[in-house]
């Protein structure tokens, strides 16, 4: 499809305009209210992003664009405008997915893009001060390889993926002595490269940006980037439970799972990761959980968190999703990428794998694309090694195998998302919630709602842009009344480990294609009691109102609680209703003894396949129920240890 039209572009700029729009009110000293999306630039930012989707979605588009401007959408007024959308929404779920995600990307961008001087239209109302650091100059300490086309490099191991599970693996063989090539599809970032900007990190970082399901049900946060997530998550570092630990040994064969051995595992990668609960800040928004937890009567901890004491910097921290400048952060880019590198790895970026090769039942390497960051022009490399390492993410691993044709039947089945949703409470005073890490308290009282299963609550990173999204209001009034109160907002979020998955398969151009429904009644369940804890963890800390996602009604502190309740429960969890989020992917390629249901052997080598390897979230049996890094480097450092005694017998 090509570019735009103009006429497209019309109705795309009244769209944003609908969703941000401009309003008189008595009382506007920064200009918020009567600044509408397009003025800072949503429209034409979001006119971009739909140019990096799949032609098929684009071709969608560009029909809804045309059939609004058929019916002089972008000639009408704005409550004019927003019942058309709505009935349109209503008449076909096709419209109900592509109005909702370009109404979200409109409150997103308009909220986090920028002008030449880094700055914002919108944020002086809530307070929001944007970056607050100058970045150091100093070079990167990785240099990454650059080979040439059609380049064939030969390793003993090639590791697909630079994250928790790639990295980790990628470290620990170059220290055994092994030659190691690592293969990252994202770009090589440093401290020098985190400007604290939102959409300029989400851009330069993360898989897509902010995506969406293709059923548009769940929207995805992946890490796309030298180190994968643990360079832009949350650094909080949970131990997976007994109950998990018992499950995945006892019912799915990870022998030693749930026994010290697997503990030698998490100690040394909490060791070199240096994790520790002094760096842990409470800001606002964590001081009014801890009230509220107190005040239920609710378990609560310090998050420990896998941060360099010395450079910690709690300003920065607020920062750290989109990089974190002062390089505190011990992720894989800053503790086992750096092992691999000093051990004379090559590391190379912008490297996306095409396939696994084989022959006669075993890995001999991988086919990769190298794509260069400026020109654009492309180059074969073919990486030479008798173990392969698959660790692109549950996202992208089945992909691959896929593509290669290799894993078996149970590929890309058991998409695990920890699904999500976080409840907005407005406070009296303003929360400072973009000061300190962004998770630096967990309350698990719900952990294990008696089966193993049950949720978290933690608090979240602070960003004008996803928060924009998650309150991008059917009315565009009420969107722009939640973000004029952003500054005095805290945002508790749950993390449900469920017991149903989705699946990843591919197109007929090998991409891959996402989709997930909450219908175990016990998630569905859950996920409504995690609603239902967030509003009550609010309110005992004295939030005055609560606000979700995109249709229920704002509830005000005296409201009828029961009747708000019962309100959101009625309304069904997914695409046009009740939001979810995801930024922790699993179990794509899992682990397990049986290959009919499982991907990989116990030991994490492919059970149809010698030599290739599962070497991250993807292998994991069923979700961990906590922040995934910690578990999944455990595994890899685990699966590592296996590769290293298998390459020494052979």
């Amino acid at each position: 499809m090509p570019a735009l039209t103009p006429v497209q572009r019309d109705v795309l700029r009244a769209l944003v305009d609908t969703a941000v729009p401009a309003l008189q009110v008595d009382d506007d000293p920064t200009g918020f209210w009567a600044t509408p999306g397009s003025a800072a630039g949503a429209d034409e930012a979001l006119a971009d992003y739909l140019e990096t989707l799949p032609e098929a979605d684009r071709t969608g588009v560009a029909q809804l664009l045309d059939g609004l401007a058929m019916l002089g959408f972008q000639h009408q007024g704005r409550a004019t405008r927003e019942g058309m959308l709505a009935t349109a929404m209503a008449l076909a779920p096709e419209a109900l997915v592509a109005i909702s995600t370009l109404r979200g990307g409109a409150c997103m961008l308009a909220h986090s893009i920028t002008d030449a001087e880094g700055r914002n239209p919108f944020w002086a109302q809530y307070g929001y001060p944007g970056p607050q650091i100058t970045p150091p100059q100093d070079e990167p300490y990785i240099t990454p390889y650059v080979p040439a086309d059609g380049e064939v490099i030969e390793a003993d191991v090639v590791v697909v993926g630079s994250g928790a599970g790639g990295g980790t693996i990628a470290g620990v063989l170059a220290a055994a002595g092994r030659s190691v090539v690592v293969l990252e599809a994202g770009g090589a970032s440093s401290e020098r490269d985190y400007r604290q900007l939102e959409a300029e990190g989400k851009q330069m970082m993360y898989r897509g940006g902010l995506s969406v399901s293709a059923d548009g049900n769940v929207g995805l946060l992946a890490g796309y980037t030298l180190g994968g997530g643990t360079t832009v998550n949350w650094h909080n570092c949970v131990r997976p439970s007994d109950a998990v630990r018992r499950e995945w040994a006892r019912e799915h064969g990870l022998d030693g799972l749930d026994t010290e051995e697997f503990d030698r595992h998490l100690d040394a990668v909490l060791t070199r990761m240096g994790a520790n609960d002094r760096c842990s800040d409470f800001n606002g928004p964590h001081q009014r959980m801890a009230e509220g937890a107190k005040a239920l009567g609710w378990s609560m901890h310090t998050a420990v968190r896998n941060v360099d004491e010395a450079a910690y910097d709690p300003v920065a921290a607020g920062y750290t999703q989109f990089g974190d400048p002062s390089g505190s952060k011990r992720g894989t880019l800053n503790t086992y990428l750096r092992d691999a590198f000093d051990h004379g790895a090559k590391i190379i970026v912008h490297t996306r794998a095409d396939r696994v090769l084989t022959e006669g039942g075993r890995a001999t390497g991988v086919e990769a694309t190298r794509t260069d960051p400026v020109s654009g022009q492309t180059r074969r490399v073919t990486v030479r090694a008798a173990d392969v390492v698959v660790a692109c993410g549950a996202l992208e691993t089945p992909a691959l195998l896929l593509r290669s044709g290799i894993g078996g039947p149970a590929v890309g089945h058991n998409l695990y998302l920890h699904p999500s949703a976080g409840i907005f409470g407005v406070y009296p005073e303003d929360q400072r919630a973009w000061w300190g890490p962004p998770q630096a308290g967990i309350v698990d009282e719900l952990r294990d709602l008696g089966d193993g299963y049950g949720l978290l609550i933690e608090g979240s990173h602070y960003y004008t842009g996803v928060f924009a999204f998650q309150l991008a209001r059917r009315d565009g009034r009420e969107a722009k009344e939640a973000m004029s109160k952003l500054g005095r907002m805290a945002d508790f979020l749950f993390v449900l480990r469920e017991h149903a998955g989705g699946q990843v398969t591919i197109d007929e151009n090998g991409e891959a294609v996402h989709t997930y429904a909450l219908t175990d009644e016990r998630d569905v369940a859950a996920y409504y009691k995690g609603l239902r804890a967030l509003a009550e963890l609010h309110l005992a800390a004295g939030a005055e109102e609560l606000w979700f996602g995109a249709t229920p009604p704002v509830f005000k502190r005296g409201d009828d609680f029961e009747a708000w309740m019962a309100l959101l429960e009625s309304i069904h969890i997914g695409a046009g209703g009740l939001f979810m989020g995801s930024a922790h992917q699993m179990g794509t390629a899992r682990m397990g003894a049986d290959p009919q249901t499982s991907v990989a052997k116990p030991n994490g080598e492919l059970h149809d396949v010698a030599g290739v390897w599962i070497g991250d979230t993807s292998a994991f049996p069923t979700p961990s129920g906590a922040n995934p890094m910690l578990t999944c480097m455990a595994l890899a450092h685990r699966t590592a240890e296996h590769i290293a005694q298998h390459t020494t017998a052979a």
